[in-house]
């Protein structure tokens, strides 16, 4: 029986799903969200604590870590200097939700620094089998080579690892800044600087 905690995260993420105004999309949204590794409701955003909040730490972290990306999507959409990107609300939407949807790969302890391609490729896998259910879907390829290229690049300036010789894609379009800044203000630990200036 699924834990009751996961249950209403996976119903919490279906309130972000929802507002993807296209039902093609939207219902390959949930096709996919129904096919996430299980630790994507349960582990925390950062394995080592380093590079999140506290919100974003401890069992359902990486859940809330999404969450709040889409919060700050949503609102940000709301605002006059982003309204350009409106006809583009269902890939925003999308890509955050998956963006950190293979953080641990298939089974590692800690973060890996491909996990955006990971991503990406989780989803083409998805989208080829969602093809042979709606052959439709092969109209809105366009839209997916979009969604790939966010997922790919929200890791901003933090695309290189003295581990691993990989160099992730910067965001270069309008879109690709944005969604990599709602996942930016998702990830900030706080203003301390600013709260003790606060204080003084």
């Amino acid at each position: 029986m699924e834990d009751n905690k996961v249950f209403l995260r996976k119903q919490s993420m279906l309130e972000y799903v929802m507002k993807i105004k296209s039902y093609v999309i939207q219902d390959f949204a949930r096709y996919c969200l129904d096919r996430v590794p299980d630790y994507f409701w349960t582990t925390a955003a950062s394995s080592t604590g380093k590079y999140h909040p506290k919100f974003a730490l401890g069992d359902g972290g990486l859940f809330r870590h999404t969450r709040a990306a889409l919060y700050y999507a949503n609102e940000m959409l709301k605002l006059e200097m982003f309204h350009s990107l409106d006809e583009y609300s269902d890939l925003i939407y999308f890509s955050l939700i998956f963006h950190d949807c293979q953080k641990l790969g298939k089974d590692s302890k800690f973060t890996l620094h491909q996990h955006p391609l990971l991503a990406v490729q989780f989803i083409k896998d998805r989208a080829k089998e969602y093809e042979q259910l709606h052959q439709g879907f092969k109209n809105y390829e366009h839209q997916m080579n979009l969604i790939y290229d966010l997922i790919a690049s929200h890791m901003g300036q933090w695309n290189t690892n003295d581990y691993v010789n990989i160099v992730l894609p910067k965001p270069k379009t309008h879109l690709e800044k944005f969604v990599h800044l709602c996942d930016y203000l998702a990830s900030r630990k706080g203003d301390k600087e600013c709260l003790d200036y606060q204080q003084q």
